[in-house]
């Protein structure tokens, strides 16, 4: 469920955002129009939030400074003080995307941004199962992540980043569990929502799907 790389974001959390800003050639285009991501997320998001994955807190500042009320939710203890440091009043959970405190109120959006890939595809179901579960009618969920838009495309992407050079970005693609657009929407739809994509940049889509009255 994620938690095996908890002891990776414990030690990334002093650099994470130094990586994110685009800094580092070999992840480059993984964070790509990073802010922009942020901001096509927190845009899409209204009402009560629950954010899985809030690393340094990154997208949990655009929520709130559009006003809206966050439920953060974080796994690695590192990640947790950085973004608690940064934002004291918001309310932050030791958790993850399957595992988490028991909620007491009504959840409108859940958001999350590269960090869905960290679930397996058979985790991810059972994720956007549970999420339907709390989300009313017309809930969004609404995630940022590396995404493949077939096998092929997921080789061709290999391929590219090996001919690249990129070492280490290589080994995260493949050791990590991204998935494809197919697999994501077959869950979806099973679990009663209606999903569209947008692809930000080279590895990363919005994913926006949006829970079917009933």
């Amino acid at each position: 469920m994620g938690r095996e790389f908890i002891d990776l974001f414990n030690e990334w959390a002093d650099s994470y955002d130094e990586t994110v800003s685009g800094k580092d050639n070999e992840y480059h285009e993984v964070f790509e129009q990073y802010q922009d991501i942020l901001n096509r997320v927190a845009q899409e998001s209204s009402g009560t939030v629950l954010e899985f994955g809030v690393g340094t807190g990154n997208l949990s500042e655009r929520l709130l400074e559009n006003g809206l009320n966050v439920i953060g939710v974080e796994p690695s203890q590192a990640m947790r003080e950085k973004a608690q440091s940064r934002f004291p009043d918001l309310s932050l959970l030791n958790g993850d995307f399957l595992t988490f405190p028991t909620l007491k109120i009504q959840v409108d959006t859940i958001v999350s941004t590269y960090a869905f890939h960290h679930l397996t595809d058979k985790e991810k179901d059972e994720a956007i199962r549970n999420y339907g579960k709390l989300l009313g009618n017309n809930g969004k969920i609404v995630f940022a992540d590396t995404v493949y838009e077939h096998e092929q495309g997921k080789r061709e992407i290999h391929d590219r980043v090996k001919k690249q050079g990129y070492s280490n970005l290589l080994e995260d693609l493949q050791r990590e569990y991204y998935t494809t657009i197919g697999v994501l929407s077959e869950s979806f739809n099973t679990h009663g929502f209606e999903v569209s994509y947008e692809r930000l940049n080279r590895y990363v889509w919005l994913i926006k799907a949006t829970k079917k009255e009933k």
